[in-house]
């Protein structure tokens, strides 16, 4: 089997309000927000990055520059930490920088939907496949999440894959629900979609998380700007309407998963990647057993 169309290209959608992290997110984007000492963000440009992703494009919102800022030279900070020789510092700063021209940006002028977000997105994707990621997902582990797709996706032969997770009954009405088919290792046939049913009608426990490969034709779905779930245009009824015209997998990767758009996961998602952090867990650590953590 021949290697399907390369991924080269990765969509962010940062437009959101952030909510849930008033008042925080009063001037701060919610993309911007710590997990320990770097910005949710930039954890998923890295995860995109180390899966060989050349260009990236934001879907922004109003009050969203700081994104653009932070993927910037700062050269007043630059400046200083040389002449200071915190080299360390300085390699954060700069290690965090995709390479020049590889990044834009795009206003989405209103909150219409993940399906808007990522048709807003189409003039720069043109005609390749290409990812999108969520950074409300952190997903955590060596290789990472974007890296694991991308090889199913070549395993498979192409076509849609999203990135899924199995969750408890009580939880299935806040996601997009897979009707699986037949397995392959960690990959699952995606026979229909479902988006936040109601309790009691959820087709399995698969329930489709912030990552996924998609392909260009689905523009030509979102062209026709309908209406779903909550009145927004869905991405997962677009991608529910290739379902058999093209392969479409579900893929389980094995890379911890940290919910950062609410409060109790941007919490333990700072715990654990801390305690994954040689310079900062063998001072929490005293710290957790303390407070009977």
């Amino acid at each position: 089997m021949s290697l399907p169309k390369s991924v080269r290209k990765a969509v962010f959608p940062v437009a959101g309000m952030g909510t849930r992290f008033l008042p925080a997110t009063k001037a701060v984007p919610k993309e911007m927000l710590p997990v320990v000492d770097k910005p949710v963000i930039q954890y998923a440009v890295e995860e995109a990055r180390e899966a060989g992703i050349e260009q990236f494009v934001f879907i922004t919102g109003r009050g969203k520059h700081v994104i653009a800022d932070h993927f910037d030279h700062a050269y007043e900070l630059e400046s200083l930490l040389s002449a200071r020789e915190k080299t360390a510092e300085l390699n954060s700063l700069l290690e965090s920088l995709p390479q020049t021209g590889s990044v834009g940006f795009i206003r989405q002028q209103q909150p219409l939907g993940l399906g808007h977000a990522v048709w807003c997105a189409r003039h720069f994707v043109g005609n390749e496949p290409f990812a999108v990621l969520l950074p409300d997902d952190l997903m955590v582990g060596k290789p990472g999440a974007l890296a694991q797709m991308i090889a199913s996706y070549n395993q498979v032969g192409g076509g849609i894959i999203v990135a899924a997770e199995e969750k408890p009954k009580d939880e299935i009405k806040r996601y997009g629900v897979v009707d699986p088919g037949k397995t392959s290792g960690n990959a699952t046939e995606v026979k229909g979609m479902v988006e936040k049913p109601t309790t009691g009608t959820e087709p399995s426990n698969l329930c489709v998380i912030g990552r996924y490969i998609l392909q260009p034709e689905i523009f030509g779905i979102l062209d026709k700007q309908e209406r779903g779930a909550g009145n927004e245009i869905q991405l997962t009824d677009a991608m529910a309407k290739m379902i058999g015209t093209t392969p479409f997998h579900a893929v389980k990767t094995d890379c911890a998963r940290y919910d950062c758009g609410d409060k109790v996961g941007f919490l333990h998602a700072n715990i654990a990647v801390a305690l994954s952090r040689p310079d900062i867990s063998s001072a929490l650590i005293p710290i957790l057993k303390r407070l009977n953590i």
